[in-house]
């Protein structure tokens, strides 16, 4: 099964927020939906997905799994739980939401578990966010080569990752960006702005088609419909080799998040 290329984001989303945006996202024609145990909002989104009337075999529904439930014991009770909240038999992805290099529980027994709820039927897929080189290979190890579908990490112009992007391909993991504007950074960026005017496009459109370009997946979100729609155009801008090559000088290892005891040493 492959990762959609195209789909939205719910983090910092909730109550009437996310259901409406989700809402708006499903009936613009989006058929994948990223959300997390952390992020407070699966019943939610679980509400607009089944009030939307688009058939759940048309969807793509990705949780993740908060560091509370990484234990064996804990990791399917607690996907139970979203599933629950979320009003479906099965997601279409499971990610571990971050390695938590100083957590309790060591990688070893988190990848079984997310392994064991995938042999469950609890999941279609298993991934992991925001793990490096390092982590990524353990975590092959302990699931076995071809396991793994993604690695969703935080990527923009701005933070390109390109020794993390390489090893993800080389090992064929697909790349899902998230962040891909950075906060709303790089919308004031003069460099993309020259691109979006040459394509009349938006600045965002060219960030989104540049992660696009790269063969990653994104997962923007917005509570403006307008934003919505407006993103989904990006799947048919094509920028240049001149676009891409500008783009690529963007790179500032701008990382907006890398919270204390659940990232990894970033390569």
């Amino acid at each position: 099964m492959s990762i959609p290329s195209f789909g939205v984001g719910t983090f910092r989303l909730t109550g009437q927020a996310v259901i409406d945006s989700v809402r708006s996202a499903l009936e613009l024609g989006y058929r994948a939906v990223d959300t997390a145990q952390i992020y407070g909002n699966e019943a939610e989104v679980g509400q607009a997905i089944s009030e939307s009337g688009v058939p759940r075999s048309d969807l793509f529904v990705t949780t993740k799994i908060w560091t509370d439930h990484y234990a064996k014991d804990k990791l399917a009770p607690s996907l139970h739980e979203s599933l629950k909240k979320l009003r479906t038999d099965y997601v279409d992805l499971t990610l571990i939401h971050w390695p938590a290099p100083g957590h309790s529980v060591q990688l070893a027994e988190y990848m079984a578990a997310l392994a064991e709820a995938k042999a469950q039927g609890l999941t279609r897929q298993i991934g992991i966010s925001n793990f490096n080189i390092e982590l990524t290979k353990q975590a092959i190890d302990v699931v076995g080569k071809g396991e793994i579908a993604t690695n969703q990490i935080e990527l923009s112009p701005y933070l390109q990752n390109s020794k993390l992007t390489a090893f993800l391909k080389q090992q064929e993991i697909k790349v899902t960006s998230y962040m891909t504007l950075a906060y709303g950074k790089v919308l004031g960026d003069s460099v993309l702005a020259q691109i979006a005017d040459k394509h009349q496009a938006t600045v965002a459109q060219v960030a989104l088609a540049w992660a696009l370009q790269l063969g990653y997946a994104v997962i923007p979100s917005s509570t403006k419909r307008e934003n919505l729609a407006s993103n989904l155009l990006a799947r048919d801008l094509r920028l240049d080799a001149d676009d891409m090559s500008r783009m690529a000088l963007l790179e500032r290892n701008g990382r907006e998040v890398s919270p204390e005891g659940l990232a990894p040493i970033w390569d």
